[in-house]
């Protein structure tokens, strides 16, 4: 089973539709990212950065053209994402995801989005007999069966004000990751007993944070750092939180076996599987953290563009707006905007790394050896 939000759901996507297919496709995948240019995926020119708070005001917006009585595909965003929509609708073969589906080299493809009119979660799930299992009552997130395409990733992906809603049927949809980052919930419903989860932070000790937290001080009155780390803290912060529950979970079933005898599982299941539709067992987690925050990667290629003779408009920006120091070297939201090969190279090259150092757990994980938490 695969389940993604954001970015995650794009490449979640793509693991579901290339799962037929042998070595490679990961490297595969990374190529595509390290093709990219900035100025191609989202075109901006000065004049357009000159007219973004304008823009971002709703002073220079323009209705949607409804004469023909049709929803627009997208709704307004300050950022231009038609090429980008374009490369994930080439790179990735979709009809092979429901083929995959089908013939159970997959059995469930998750994708999260964040329905605008209501701010609900709503999850789509891709299964063989296209239903969904039940679900306990969690409020504010929705299952909800789907023949996925492109607009679901693309929806899943749809950074607010950055990046235009996505319409989905009759209803508009943003990033998925507001609410379910790293879609844990999914999985567990569906009944997963082992999660592999990719993560977008990395883990740091309350000292370091400490200790950033006051070389930052004179960062704290810039909006694009502010808006980066606001961003973060809607966008990745939630995955702890989600293990932490899920860890929870299974130490209340370890010390209930101790408490109340091995058959303790048992006796519980049979009242769970009435009242809510599930039942309780323990999961094993391995989680892959960057080593490096993406943000101070982000920020280390922008610095390494200050002085170059030709740098992108949206590059220049930051550059003149981040200054150099403890801004620019923390460029959270150029992270989520960094598409260019200057940055996916040493992101594809940090992501390897920081796998290949785990490859012993790796290696337990998809084995049928028993596994601890992470």
């Amino acid at each position: 089973m695969v389940s993604g939000t954001s970015v995650g759901a794009i490449h979640a996507c793509y693991v579901a539709a290339t799962a037929h297919q042998t070595q490679g496709r990961g490297a595969r995948l990374a190529e595509t990212w390290k093709s990219f240019q900035l100025e191609q995926v989202l075109p901006l020119s000065t004049g357009d950065l000159l007219r973004l708070p304008a823009r971002l005001l709703g002073l220079r917006l323009r209705g949607n053209d409804r004469s023909n009585g049709k929803l627009p595909e997208r709704l307004y965003g300050l950022l231009d994402t038609t090429r980008l929509g374009d490369i994930v609708q080439r790179s990735i073969p979709w009809r092979s995801i429901h083929r995959n589906v089908q013939e159970e080299r997959i059995l469930a493809v998750c994708v999260a989005a964040t329905q605008v009119i209501t701010g609900k979660t709503v999850v789509f799930i891709e299964t063989k007999e296209q239903r969904v299992p039940r679900w306990t009552r969690e409020p504010g997130v929705i299952p909800q069966p789907a023949r996925l395409l492109p607009a679901h990733a693309l929806a899943s992906a749809a950074i607010p004000v950055l990046f235009p809603a996505v319409r989905i049927g009759s209803t508009y949809y943003a990033d998925g990751g507001l609410r379910l980052n790293t879609p844990l919930m999914p999985a567990v419903y569906l009944g997963a007993d082992r999660v592999l989860v990719i993560g977008l932070s990395n883990k740091s000790s309350d000292p370091e944070d400490a200790a950033r937290a006051e070389r930052r001080v004179e960062a704290y009155g810039n909006p694009i750092f502010m808006f980066g780390k606001v961003l973060n803290a809607l966008m990745l912060d939630h995955v702890d939180t989600d293990l932490a529950r899920m860890r929870l979970v299974n130490d209340i079933l370890r010390s209930g076996a101790i408490a109340f005898g091995p058959d303790f599982l048992e006796r519980l299941n049979n009242v769970s599987e009435i009242q809510r539709g599930q039942r309780f067992r323990r999961i094993h987690d391995l989680v892959i953290r960057p080593s490096l925050g993406l943000g101070a990667l982000a920020g280390q290629v922008l610095e390494g563009k200050r002085g170059e003779a030709s740098v992108a408009p949206l590059l220049r920006l930051f550059l003149r707006v981040l200054g150099s120091g403890g801004a620019a070297s923390e460029a959270d939201l150029l992270s989520y905007l960094m598409f260019d090969q200057a940055y996916a190279v040493p992101a594809a090259e940090l992501g390897f790394a920081d796998a290949r150092a785990r490859e012993e757990d790796l290696l337990r994980f998809f084995s049928d050896e028993p596994i601890g938490s992470d």
